[in-house]
């Protein structure tokens, strides 16, 4: 039998058939030994083979086959920092939740999801959620930030959970596709989702105030059918991203302004740092590249992950 996995919990597996059958399936053991190094070879979003078996009264399945994936999103594993952590499989796009505050997501934050969603040719729309809640002054901070990814390339929303401001345009970019939402506990995501089909009743939670951060209320990724036409992968919430499986050598043409010039560079091998002559760095000194991107780009180069995540990934 073939399905698409809609839930994962690590070592057990929601399967549905294209006729709209759940089985609870676990993995062939020979998974476990093929020298995958995810912590999860089989994700939600991978189509899959498996065969019925009957345990006792029950009839579970097992998988024995992952088709092809046309793309995943991935980020290393916060426990075991030589492997990686797929967290879907199979998207038409990723909808990466922002806010301002309460709590912050940060600039390096956002840079690293696109380089790894553009390096896995994953579709990225912004939504900047909580406007509702904005002064002005913070407004005009949303504003810029939006019209940093815009210039790029990026779509982005202002949008409300709350008020339902938006919440039909991102409808409308839903209709026929597999969604992801991601972001920072405490974005948004589940209220979000909530919204959009409120039957869902995802379990939400109050942003802690000590530390302005969300409380984790999705444990495991999970695939949900919408009514609109429409399915969507709510993720647990990133605290940090990692960036995995990308060769300094390639990174720049993971920020697509920086791809743009990169033949207009003296050397076809600059790396945008010391190099003479780089057309990123005058693109930078003309303030036709935003400082914000370039750090988060220096950043990556030099490997500052550690320091960068003690920022956001503080622990209450």
């Amino acid at each position: 039998m073939t399905g698409t996995v809609y839930k994962s919990t690590g070592s057990w597996y929601t399967v549905k058939t294209n006729e709209g059958k759940e089985f609870e399936c676990r993995i062939k053991g020979k998974f476990r030994i093929q020298g995958i190094k995810s912590t999860n070879p089989v994700a939600v979003g991978d189509i899959v083979d498996f065969d019925l078996e009957s345990v006792g009264d029950e009839t579970i399945g097992v998988i024995n086959n992952i088709h092809d994936r046309k793309n995943y999103i991935i980020r290393k594993s916060v426990k075991l920092s030589k492997k990686t952590h797929i967290i879907a499989a199979n998207v038409d796009q990723v909808f990466l939740m922002i806010t301002l505050n309460n709590p912050p997501t940060f600039t390096g934050f956002i840079d690293r999801f696109l380089v790894t969603a553009e390096a896995y040719d994953i579709k990225t729309i912004l939504l900047f959620n909580k406007v509702d809640t904005y002064n002005e002054d913070e407004l005009l901070e949303v504003k810029y930030l939006a019209s940093i990814y815009r210039k790029i390339g990026y779509e982005c929303i202002g949008i409300s959970a709350v008020t339902g401001k938006n919440i039909d345009r991102v409808k409308e970019l839903m209709k026929g596709k597999v969604s992801m939402f991601a972001g920072h506990s405490g974005v948004g995501k589940s209220t979000l989702i909530n919204v959009l089909e409120p039957q869902l009743n995802l379990k939400t939670a109050e942003i802690s105030d000590q530390h302005k951060q969300g409380q984790h209320t999705t444990t495991f990724a999970e695939m949900f059918d919408l009514s609109f036409n429409a399915k969507i992968i709510d993720t647990p919430g990133i605290k940090g991203f990692g960036i995995v499986e990308i060769d300094k050598d390639e990174l720049g043409d993971y920020f697509p302004e920086f791809f743009a010039l990169k033949n207009q560079c003296k050397f076809n091998n600059c790396l945008h740092i010391d190099e003479p002559q780089c057309a990123v760095k005058q693109a930078l000194e003309n303030d036709e590249i935003a400082w914000s991107r370039y750090k988060s780009y220096l950043q990556i180069i030099e490997g500052d992950e550690e320091n960068y995540r003690v920022d956001i990934y503080a622990e209450d």
